[in-house]
């Protein structure tokens, strides 16, 4: 993880206008201030209902700061650190009374005790905090073992070709939604897809393993991407037919159909309503691959749409294919702006796929500030240059949850 970081800011630093460096170091900084502050904050309310209590009339008392320290502590730390806390809140009330001469008062006596009634209150907060974040770490592996099943990480070498993706949920904690992408080896070429199922929560993650099941089967047999986008579109009427609670799978799934024949130097795309793929050159040049004549996603007009049409491109050695979802067309910064992905990266010069997504992910957290209101899919697939050595690939999945 430490290495993919490294490469994720030297590769960040390749889009045009970024500032990483300093960026960085400012939110770097604040996040080690904020996390030493919320470490000593329970000292440091001791100290200060210490102090208070030293310097002011007797009619005034520090019980606030000493009731404060242990609840805080409750959540942050460890059963034992928030007992000691409220061990040390409910001593400096003792030392302070037996300082005063007024342990023998009532009013102390109330005041203890609600110090003490506080603490065992905040071992109890504690316990269950400790308990709901071991099932939250357990519903984290359960997410996270469901999107490797449903979203295998592609091979980092599949046909010849060069393989990276990576896929950013919104939500901070989860680890799938409704994109999806799959690369395979096939007796036509290799065969890719990249899509995106309107709806959200598990109608849209059924969805999901629907449109990828059908692609992984026909992917092998249909000989042409009109005839694989035809059986994509029946698979998910079927089941939309089938299983009412897929709610006709979710209405419609815009996706890109692409295919590189083997031994050759084109690329074939059919785009059923889906944001238009980038083909980046070796030189920095950038090709929006848009299609011929738009067709409507899967699951709108099955049977009265014409035959999909296949457009092709040459896809020269050294260039890279990017596909994406619209979380990334669709990112916006704090004024508003959507993001756009030829224009951030238009000339620029990426050594291989990985590096590619590495800086574009790095890039949108920062043009968002770390937030976003859909997921993220992204699929680079690269045609290595005469020569270019074997690259090795990690790139993890990704929560919103920080944005560094």
């Amino acid at each position: 993880m430490a290495r993919t970081r490294a490469r994720d800011r030297a590769a960040g630093d390749s889009v045009v206008g970024l500032g990483r460096q300093g960026d960085d170091g400012r939110a770097t900084g604040g996040g080690r201030v904020s996390r030493l502050v919320v470490r000593v904050l329970p000292a440091i309310l001791i100290v200060l209902g210490f102090v208070f209590d030293l310097l002011t009339p007797p009619s005034f008392t520090g019980s606030p700061f000493f009731s404060a320290a242990p609840l805080i502590a409750a959540p942050l730390f460890s059963l034992r650190t928030t007992f000691l806390t409220g061990l040390a809140a409910s001593l400096a009330v003792v030392v302070l009374h037996l300082h005063n001469g007024t342990s023998w008062r009532a009013e102390s006596m109330t005041e203890l005790a609600t110090v003490v009634t506080v603490a065992g209150l905040a071992l109890l907060i504690n316990r269950v905090v400790l308990r709901s974040g071991k099932e939250l770490a357990s519903a984290r592996g359960i997410a996270e073992a469901a999107q490797r099943a449903v979203l295998p990480t592609p091979a980092d070498r599949i046909g010849g070709l060069h393989v990276a993706a990576s896929y950013e949920a919104a939500q901070a904690d989860a680890f799938i939604g409704g994109d999806l992408y799959a690369v395979q080896e096939t007796p036509y070429g290799v065969r890719l897809v990249v899509g995106d199922v309107r709806g959200k929560g598990l109608g849209a993650v059924e969805a999901v393993a629907v449109v990828l099941g059908a692609f992984r089967e026909a992917a092998e047999y249909e000989p042409t991407l009109g005839a694989l986008a035809q059986r994509l579109e029946r698979a998910l009427a079927r089941e939309g037919t089938r299983r009412d609670s897929l709610d006709a799978v979710e209405g419609f799934t815009t996706c890109v159909l692409g295919e590189v024949p083997k031994g050759s130097a084109v690329l074939r795309l059919v785009n059923r309503g889906h944001p238009e793929p980038l083909l980046l050159h070796p030189d920095g040049e950038l090709v929006v691959l848009a299609p011929a004549v738009r067709a409507l996603p899967l699951g709108m007009g099955l049977g009265a749409a014409p035959p999909d049409r296949v457009d092709e491109w040459p896809f020269p050695r050294g260039g890279t294919l990017l596909l994406y979802t619209d979380g990334l067309s669709e990112a916006r910064d704090a004024a508003g702006r959507f993001y756009d992905p030829a224009g951030r990266l238009r000339g620029r010069v990426f050594p291989g796929p990985e590096e590619l997504l590495s800086a574009l992910n790095s890039d949108v957290r920062r043009y968002t500030g770390g937030g976003a209101t859909d997921d993220m899919a992204l699929l680079a697939v690269g045609r290595p240059a005469r020569g270019q050595p074997e690259r090795r690939r990690t790139v993890p999945v990704v929560s919103r949850e920080d944005p560094t």
